[in-house]
């Protein structure tokens, strides 16, 4: 004979949980099969885990220098974009996330970080150019190289330029793309000087046609800095054929054809 199946007892101080039934077959006493009922406890129930949220994702730290170089890259942005005096220092502290003693401790002003900016944009443009002319080459190639030294700084970095040619900064009231083409201008007159010494022209003469070839690239880069186009391998060749082929027709004592 089957025996019994028991129900499962409960502690007096268990949580009651509820039950199911089910129905089975029971081989009673006289051989009948009867319908018993059984009550079946259910399996203790699983808690719900609460979500927890992450928290914030704590913010990046970054080394002075990175945080400072950070800085540099927005203030450059907002400067080209607005100028010294259109810009703000909340501006630059919520574009950079951070608050604005972080800038003070810095720069010690919003005048000393844009001054850090053209500082880092004057030395790069400078940099360039005289990278450009240190190599030895023909002065005509030396010519090709630096036009393109000074389209393509105006090409990977507008921002810079812009804020070069447009604002003086507190150091440099003469303006800082003024005193960066007074550097190359005596460069340039340096390196022409043999040239212009084979064709009889004084050291004078010499500066004085310095100054306007590098004027000449300064005036045609600002005005590409909006058109792009041609693109700059183009514009480098029209101004080093204006220049060069320019320069092997010179007279020495060139005089004014009209009575203007």
């Amino acid at each position: 004979m089957l025996r019994d199946l028991t129900p499962w007892s409960r502690s007096p101080d268990a949580p009651l949980r509820p039950s199911i039934t089910r129905s089975r077959g029971h081989l009673g006493h006289d051989g009948q099969v009867r319908k018993r009922t059984e009550f079946l406890r259910t399996p203790p129930a699983v808690e719900p885990v609460e979500h927890v949220s992450a928290s914030p994702a704590a913010r990046i730290r970054m080394t002075g220098p990175q945080r400072k170089s950070q800085l540099i890259g927005i203030g450059r942005a907002l400067f080209a974009a607005r100028g010294l005096d259109g810009t703000t220092i909340e501006e630059i502290a919520a574009s950079a996330g951070v608050s604005k003693p972080v800038i003070y401790e810095h720069f010690g002003s919003k005048e000393g970080l844009y001054r850090q900016v053209v500082e880092t944009e004057f030395r790069i443009l400078l940099d360039s150019i005289t990278e450009a002319l240190s190599t030895e080459a023909k002065p005509r190639v030396l010519v090709e190289r630096a036009a393109l030294a000074l389209l393509g700084y105006i090409e990977d970095r507008t921002d810079g330029f812009r804020i070069l040619m447009r604002d003086a900064p507190p150091s440099q009231p003469e303006g800082a793309f003024s005193t960066l083409l007074s550097h190359v201008t005596a460069r340039v007159e340096h390196l022409l000087s043999d040239e212009f010494a084979r064709r009889g022209f004084s050291a004078a003469d010499g500066a004085m046609y310095a100054q306007m070839l590098v004027g000449m690239v300064a005036m045609t880069g600002q005005w590409w800095l909006d058109s792009r186009t041609p693109d700059k391998r183009a514009v480098a060749a029209h101004l080093v054929n204006l220049a060069w082929n320019g320069l092997t027709g010179l007279q020495k004592e060139p005089e004014l054809r009209s009575d203007g």
